[in-house]
């Protein structure tokens, strides 16, 4: 059984999987979404222990923030939940970290939240021109204030998270990282170890393909997002779904299933404090909850290690 982990270096204490929930309210990025179905699938999260959620203003333009906000209240549960959200967009579709855009941007979140304070507040994105340590000092001064309880940042390259945290202000950061794009290894894990920041990996399951979704003749159509990703492009795309069969048999000895294997192996990294895949469904989050409770032995995570060098 994986015991809870602190977050970075604040005092959020959660479940090493948690749900990142783009797919409640985010209209803009599925089609189709039923709105109930999403906020009974967060109740449900919450219920069975999963205590740290993912959203963002540019989910559906601030909807999925409503309605994680709404699921919150449902549940009756805040206390036990660490909620965290994001922000950056402005209305016209630019990107702003002036200091006065983002303590409005926090005021909208709670607002649309319907809560008193959140639990972890991103930088969704940089801009070109607000220095970068300007605008974690705003989000400082929220914390200071007890709007927000830690600081995080999105998508910063590695000088911008440096600039950021020249004063010791940034507690997470949330990047790219799968068992397919492994530069963070590299760049982010030496330092956020070195500074004690938490790091959260997005795109856990490379758009479907590490959790053993796919066989080697499928094909994605036009308008897809995965037509035009060279990942699943030709001879690329067969040797990543071999690769991934691979992981099949080692899943099978610990009785999980690829997706589960693959989100275990992430929590046993030391520079990953936890995951959060987004989901749909009920029993998309309880089956990719089973993770947390899984030990990996070395020899494991080391064999899957290789087989993704």
């Amino acid at each position: 059984m994986v015991s809870k982990v602190t977050l970075g270096k604040t005092d959020l204490s959660i479940n090493p999987i948690g749900l990142g929930t783009n797919a409640v309210g985010g209209h803009n990025i599925y089609p189709n979404l039923d709105e109930q179905q999403g906020v009974d699938m967060v109740k449900a999260a919450i219920d069975r222990g999963v205590d740290f959620l993912d959203t963002a203003y540019a989910y559906g333009n601030g909807r999925s923030e409503e309605l994680v906000g709404q699921a919150i209240a449902e549940s009756g549960k805040r206390q036990e939940v660490v909620l965290a959200t994001k922000g950056a967009h402005t209305d016209d579709g630019g990107k702003s970290n002036r200091p006065e855009f983002l303590k409005q941007a926090v005021d909208n979140s709670l607002k649309r939240l319907g809560l008193d304070y959140i639990d972890l507040y991103y930088i969704h994105f940089p801009d070109e021109d607000t220095p970068k340590y300007e605008a974690v000092g705003a989000l400082q001064e929220l914390k200071e204030a007890g709007k927000i309880r830690a600081v995080g940042v999105s998508n910063f390259s590695m000088d911008q998270l440096k600039e950021a945290n020249q004063d010791g202000y940034v507690d997470v950061i949330q990047e790219h990282y799968n068992l397919f794009e492994r530069e963070a290894e590299e760049t982010y894990f030496p330092y956020v170890k070195e500074q004690g920041i938490g790091f959260v990996p997005f795109f856990p399951f490379a758009s479907g393909l590490l959790a053993g979704k796919y066989e080697e003749d499928t094909t994605f159509p036009e308008g897809d997002l995965r037509h035009q990703k060279p990942e699943f492009q030709g001879e690329k795309f067969k040797e990543n779904v071999r690769k991934v069969n691979e992981l099949k048999p080692i899943a099978d000895s610990y009785g999980l299933d690829t997706a589960q294997l693959v989100l275990a192996y992430y929590i046993h990294q030391e520079a990953i404090d936890a995951v959060i895949p987004g989901a749909k469904r009920k029993d998309q989050v309880f089956h990719n909850n089973k993770a947390a409770d899984v030990t990996l032995d070395q020899a494991t995570i080391t064999r899957i290690s290789q087989l993704f060098s």
